[in-house]
């Protein structure tokens, strides 16, 4: 590893055994090691015991540190001579604000590189054996924030429908209000949604209904983040759970 140099390592969903190879490396290399709240203490326990490690833990909404903090700190600790591991949960640039310190680094004239993670919807869909493309049902897929700037300022028209899948990040909360807006854009009621949620975690679960029921499933099955959202007909091929189905057999029985 160079000294003085920021290396924005993706440490995937969680489990170590998705790290890449150059990732372990570097993360057992670093003499700093800045770390967002969802990287898992496995991955934590790779790191050179004599790292010094910056917890930048976010909960929803609400950074412990603001973004220009982080720069701040990866841009400091690089010019005073170390090398540094920003290890980011899933793909640094994948809703992983990796270009935001990219741009920082530059600015300071501090050396970086990007190392990739595998993002949530890649790990979740080999995990459900869910295909975000298939020649025979879909042959796009697009990555969209379900609570970036707020749903009134993104168009999402035209990104889910037949032969195109659709993949939520950050959709928890706003479960029906996703539902209710795709469902306004002509999507029909009955299309095919899973809900991954602690993706290559032990307790992990894969649950799948249609879009009308998306909002109530999340609140039935208590449902928390992290957890991705998936729309489209790819969803019928997966081993996800179906939970609708299973509603409508209880409340067969118990009547």
């Amino acid at each position: 590893m160079e000294k003085g140099t920021v290396y924005l390592v993706g440490a995937g969903p969680g489990d170590p055994d998705l790290l890449t190879v150059k990732a372990a490396r570097l993360i057992a290399g670093a003499d700093v090691v800045v770390h967002d709240g969802l990287v898992d203490d496995a991955i934590l326990a790779i790191a050179n015991p004599k790292a010094r490690f910056i917890s930048v833990a976010k909960q929803r909404s609400r950074h412990s540190v603001p973004q220009e903090g982080i720069n701040a700190i990866l841009v400091r600790e690089a010019l005073a001579g170390y090398a540094v591991v920003r290890l980011k949960g899933g793909d640094p640039f994948i809703f992983g604000r990796g270009g935001e310190e990219v741009d920082a680094c530059r600015e300071a004239n501090v050396p970086v590189e990007v190392i990739p993670g595998i993002s949530a919807a890649v790990a979740g869909g080999a995990e459900a054996l869910l295909p975000l493309t298939h020649r025979d049902a879909s042959s796009a897929v697009t990555f969209v924030a379900g609570q970036c700037k707020g749903l009134t300022d993104q168009n999402w028209a035209g990104l889910a429908g037949k032969g195109r899948t659709l993949v939520i990040y950050m959709g928890v909360a706003t479960a029906d209000d996703i539902s209710e807006k795709l469902i306004a854009d002509g999507l029909s009621p009955d299309t095919p949604v899973a809900v991954l949620e602690r993706v290559g975690r032990k307790d992990g679960r894969a649950l799948r209904t249609i879009l009308t029921d998306l909002g109530d499933m999340v609140a039935r099955e208590a449902v928390r983040s992290p957890a991705i959202i998936i729309v489209g007909d790819v969803v019928l091929m997966s081993n996800a759970e179906d939970r609708l189905a299973a509603l409508a057999r209880e409340a067969e029985y118990l009547a």
